[in-house]
């Protein structure tokens, strides 16, 4: 395979290790971190990446697409004021984090970082950097879990959940049946004023993504693939910010961006706030 780097991590021989990583089965951020050229991922992780990658070779165009439109959306927020964020499914830290696109014109923003992955704990050391002004916290939590993540002490020792929060939900949706459940217990929570932000994949842009999808959940990670019409009902009842929910590449581009091809990426994104 020649799309990204061969994974270097030695696979643990310890069997509570890998009990705890479950690394006998893939994990949706190592894959990615893997495909993305990182170290930290193991070989269910690595064949899972050969097969979708064979399956579809613009998945890493899609999958930059998808952070570059993070940071895009990060730095947009910002500028509306937002100084506190909750960012779930962090996944494996990779330079620039959302933190460190944030505190970068906001320095006394406030970023609480949720995974489920035990490998990410690993790293909470990288995502704990912030500014002197600012703070940024990682908790291990499932998001499926809504409530118990909403009420970890860490999360309301860092942020105070009266005043307006920001919601980054980034490419999470895809491996959760019940999105607009979760959304709409994850929203309930937070103060007016709150915003969402999300990017999720859908099979209306580029035909491979059906097939990846199948992939993902053949191998263990069940994935659902949604309509325009169907993001936009995860939307129902917050005010949609503009350009709506558009492919990744058309929402909010930077001056002198390159537009990629709607075909090109398998992402829907989108930013609402809650009245």
């Amino acid at each position: 395979m020649s799309d990204a780097p061969q994974g270097t991590r030695p696979d643990p021989e310890d069997r509570l290790v890998q009990i705890e990583l479950q690394t006998d089965r893939p994990h949706s951020a190592r894959v990615y971190d893997y495909i993305m050229g990182g170290k930290d991922n193991f070989v269910a992780d690595r064949e899972t990446a050969a097969q979708v990658l064979a399956d579809w070779p613009g998945l890493r165009t899609s999958m930059l697409a998808n952070r570059a439109c993070m940071h895009r959306m990060a730095r947009y927020l910002t500028g509306l004021g937002v100084r506190q964020f909750i960012d779930v499914g962090t996944g494996i830290p990779s330079s620039p984090n959302l933190h460190e696109v944030v505190q970068e014109t906001a320095p006394d923003a406030r970023i609480v970082y949720v995974d489920n992955d035990p490998i990410v704990l690993a790293h909470a050391r990288a995502l704990m950097t912030s500014t002197p002004e600012g703070r940024t916290t990682y908790i291990q939590a499932d998001m499926r879990s809504p409530e118990a993540l909403l009420g970890d002490a860490a999360l309301h020792e860092s942020l105070d959940l009266s005043r307006p929060v920001a919601l980054t939900l980034i490419a999470m949706l895809q491996y959760v049946e019940d999105a607009k459940g979760l959304v709409d217990a994850l929203i309930a929570p937070l103060a007016p004023g709150s915003h969402l932000a999300l990017t999720i994949p859908t099979g209306d842009l580029a035909p491979e993504s059906r097939r990846l999808a199948s992939e993902y959940t053949r191998r263990g990670i069940p994935m659902y693939l949604r309509s325009r019409a169907e993001v936009e009902g995860l939307l129902t009842g917050l005010d949609v910010l503009d350009p709506g929910v558009v492919p990744m590449p058309r929402w909010h581009p930077a001056p002198g961006d390159e537009i990629l091809p709607d075909t090109a990426t398998n992402m829907y994104a989108a930013a609402a706030r809650k009245p």
